[in-house]
C-alpha cells in the first residue's frame, strides 16, 4: 500500500459496530443479523450485502413518521463489512444492554433490526409545539448508531432536583426514563433557537443522559406533527 495512505486502512473488526474515524460507521454484517440504516447512508461495503429500501416491517411500524413519506430506512442483510456515513456528520455508537434510548429521527443512522423500536410522542410539550414532538424509541440488546452535526456533548442529568435545559434544534437523543417538559423563553427569544415564533427549551430531569450536538440548524429539529 502507498505509505501515505496506510494510516487510513480499516482496523481489524472488534465489534458489531464501531467508528472508522469520527465520521464513518463500520458494521460487521452476518447472515441472520440484519440492520436498519438510513437510506442513502451506504458509502462502501465488502462481501455480499443486500439492501431493501423501506421494507414492510418499517412501513408498518413507522407509518406515522412525520416525514409524510414513511421512514427513510433500508434493511441491510448479508455477510461482510458495511460502511455508513451521513454527509460528514460525526458518528456516535451505542451498545444497548437491555436499556433504551429516545432518538431524534434526523440523527438516527443505523440500528440492529432485532431491537424493539417505534415512533412515540414526546410527552409534556404539546402546548409548546402544536400537537407535540415525536421521537424514535429503541430498546433491547443490540447496537445503535447516531449522527451529530459536530462533536456532541453527553450530559448526565445526575438524578438530582436540578433540570437540564436544551435547545430542541440541538437535541440528538436522551434516556426515555427522563421527565421532559417545555419552558418558554421570551427574554432569550432572539438567542435560543433559530426558527420563527416563540422560543422554548426542553427541560430534562431524573436519572439519565442527554446527547446534544453543537448545531441549531432548524432542519435537524425533531419532527413536528402539524
Amino acid at each position: 500500500m502507498n505509505q501515505p495512505l496506510a494510516g487510513f486502512a480499516p482496523a481489524p473488526v472488534t465489534a458489531r459496530m464501531e467508528n472508522h474515524g469520527n465520521h464513518m460507521l463500520k458494521v460487521a454484517m452476518q447472515t441472520g443479523n440484519d440492520l436498519f440504516a438510513r437510506v442513502g447512508s451506504m458509502v462502501a461495503y465488502e462481501g455480499f450485502v443486500q439492501y431493501e429500501p423501506n421494507p414492510p416491517a418499517v412501513r408498518q411500524i413507522a407509518r406515522d413518521w412525520m416525514t409524510g413519506e414513511g421512514a427513510p430506512l433500508m434493511k441491510c442483510a448479508g455477510d461482510g463489512l458495511l460502511y455508513l456515513a451521513d454527509y460528514g456528520a460525526n458518528v456516535v455508537v451505542i451498545n444497548l444492554n437491555g436499556d433504551a434510548i429516545s432518538v431524534n429521527a434526523t440523527n438516527l443512522l443505523a440500528f440492529d433490526a432485532h431491537l424493539t423500536w417505534g415512533v412515540e410522542r414526546v410527552k409534556g410539550l404539546a402546548k409548546f409545539a402544536g400537537q407535540g414532538l415525536w421521537n424514535t424509541k429503541i430498546s433491547g440488546q443490540g447496537w445503535v448508531a447516531l449522527t451529530s452535526r459536530g462533536k456532541p456533548i453527553v450530559v448526565d442529568c445526575g438524578g438530582g432536583e436540578d433540570e437540564t435545559y436544551v435547545d430542541p434544534d440541538a437535541l440528538v437523543a436522551w434516556s426515555p426514563n427522563l421527565k421532559v417538559k417545555g419552558k418558554r423563553s421570551f427574554k432569550a427569544q432572539s438567542l435560543i433557537g433559530r426558527g420563527s415564533g416563540e422560543a422554548y427549551q426542553m427541560a430534562f430531569s431524573g436519572q439519565g443522559i442527554v446527547v446534544v450536538q453543537p448545531s441549531e440548524d432548524s432542519t435537524d429539529r425533531l419532527r413536528v406533527r402539524g
